[in-house]
């Protein structure tokens, strides 16, 4: 499939999720209309205590791998960019930890999702949050004009990687953190079933392998990188998932533990 393919089929995804949300549904992309069938991903990422003061179609909306908020050790007075934002549960608590002396970007291409989001923030409360219409491969910021880069699940939906990679490091201060939850490969997987478990972690994906990740980084600029794994996903995880793809017993048992939920940590130097 080509990029813009690629990237007409997230938007396409990602925008009806947006629309059941509003219509009372949850934003799960899987075939059942409950959250469980979201499992194992985008489960229990958040504690009660963050979200309880949360708009509600802002926690519905969320689907994430992680909780890159509560990894990247955010500052009040900080600027965050959120990359592929969706209903903002990560911008407005990315917000509250910036304080009212920081700012909280939300990057995202869905026209479904942008009003959701700001609707959110309307309901949340939060003045020092902005939502931004763009892709992540064309971050409409300026140059050394962030000190955080998060993002939730949504890089390893790019079609073209290097792409993201630079223009985070491109809006990222000198010292600036790289702080994103995404999902890495770990070893080879055979292509078709790689094919079948990019539907189970977030609909249309293409996660890299874990060092190749890592080369990724380094090539964009990078220092300090580190890939640490939050949430390994087990054949019996997404035994349903790919059962309904039709998939049997052994190309089931080929991906246990071979994806995982990872935080990426990486900085841009100094000079």
């Amino acid at each position: 499939m080509s990029d813009d393919g690629v990237r007409d089929l997230v938007k396409q995804k990602y925008g009806q999720a947006a629309l059941r949300v509003v219509g009372g549904g949850t934003s799960c992309c899987g075939s059942t209309s409950s959250q469980g069938g979201c499992d194992p991903v985008t489960s229990n990422l958040y504690g009660a205590a963050e979200t309880e003061d949360l708009p509600p179609d802002a926690v519905a909306a969320s689907l994430g791998c992680g909780n890159p908020t509560a990894l990247a050790e955010l500052k009040q007075g900080e600027t965050v960019l959120d990359l592929g934002s969706g209903g903002g549960i990560d911008v407005l608590l990315s917000a509250r930890r910036v304080g009212p002396t920081g700012k909280a970007y939300g990057l995202d291409m869905t026209d479904e999702m942008l009003p959701l989001a700001r609707e959110n923030q309307r309901k949340a409360g939060a003045p020092n949050v902005e939502f931004l219409k763009g892709e992540i491969e064309h971050v409409p910021l300026p140059g050394d004009s962030v000190d955080v880069v998060i993002s939730n699940c949504v890089i390893n939906l790019s079609a073209d990687k290097d792409a993201v990679l630079a223009e985070a490091f491109r809006v990222l201060k000198p010292g600036g953190r790289f702080a994103v939850s995404d999902v890495v490969v770990r070893g080879e997987v055979p292509p078709e079933i790689r094919r079948s478990v990019e539907l189970w972690i977030g609909c249309v994906s293409g996660a890299l392998e874990e060092s190749e990740y890592r080369a990724r980084l380094a090539k964009a600029g990078f220092e300090d990188i580190d890939v640490e794994p939050t949430r390994i996903y087990t054949a019996e995880s997404a035994r349903e998932f790919l059962a309904g793809a039709g998939l049997g017993a052994d190309a089931i048992a080929a991906v246990d533990g071979k994806f995982v939920s990872a935080f990426v940590r990486a900085r841009k130097p100094l000079r």
